[in-house]
């Protein structure tokens, strides 16, 4: 299987992911596993634009092969800002509190996980990849469940860096910071939402983002708008085409 993966950001990553992980027919049941499992974890995270802890979540319960669908359970954990007098919610900004008026010196904070259930759309692809890893006793059962993934968080962050260097890449470089990180599952997904707003930014194609990423705030989905827009560019570029004929305005 083949993956190819490009995307840009204002840090200027640029990632092509190959992954050459093969199986054949005459490997043990568990070691081909193990090798398509790896070759399906990266797919979801790129195709399914999920988090890794969604990904690491999903049973073989969850997916629906004859609707070609896969449900998600979309967790996000936020800090959430209270006023310590009277309990109001805050935002980073208020120096007081909307509800009672007082100073706020130092805001009460907890944090908050949001749980949410979608069915997501699954192209054949990766339909066939499921059906062969199912069929293949790839799935794990613990805790009462039929994991599709088995593994660890850091297990699996270790195997997209794994994939990563058998493909050749070196790691990804912030040119503002200077900063060094190795290829990670969360890279994937930033691949997929700047890939599908590259092929299309219409205001409905960024709504279906926002709800296949599970983004609470379309404001969020926007960002990977500026990522890949090239429109600012365009347009200045365009203003100098045909300079030499722009007359200059009269004084």
């Amino acid at each position: 299987m083949i993956c190819h993966v490009r995307y840009e950001t204002p840090c200027r990553f640029h990632l092509g992911f190959s992954l050459g992980v093969s199986v054949s027919p005459e490997d043990p049941q568990d070691m081909a596993a193990t090798n398509l499992r790896d070759r399906l974890l990266v797919t979801l995270l790129f195709r399914l634009g999920c988090r890794i802890t969604e990904a690491l979540s999903l049973t073989v319960e969850d997916i629906n092969l004859q609707e070609g669908t896969i449900t998600i359970l979309h967790l996000k954990s936020r800090m959430v800002l209270n006023c310590p007098e009277c309990g109001a919610r805050l935002s980073k900004s208020h120096a007081f509190c909307p509800g009672c008026g007082s100073r706020v010196e130092r805001a009460s904070s907890r944090e908050m996980e949001q749980r949410r259930f979608m069915s997501v759309p699954v192209d054949r692809e990766t339909l066939s990849m499921l059906k062969e890893y199912i069929a293949r006793g790839g799935p794990v059962h613990k805790g009462g469940k039929q994991l599709l993934v088995g593994i660890s968080r850091s297990r699996a962050w270790q195997v997209v860096k794994e994939c990563a260097e058998r493909a050749g890449l070196e790691p990804l470089v912030n040119a503002q910071t200077g900063g060094v990180h190795h290829v990670s599952p969360h890279r994937l997904r930033d691949a997929f939402a700047v890939m599908a707003v590259k092929r299309n930014d219409s205001n409905d194609s960024i709504r279906m983002l926002q709800e296949q990423l599970g983004h609470a705030s379309i404001s969020t989905t926007m960002r990977y708008r500026k990522v890949a827009g090239s429109e600012l560019r365009s347009w200045y570029d365009n203003l100098w085409q045909d300079g030499d004929d722009v007359e200059e305005p009269a004084s």
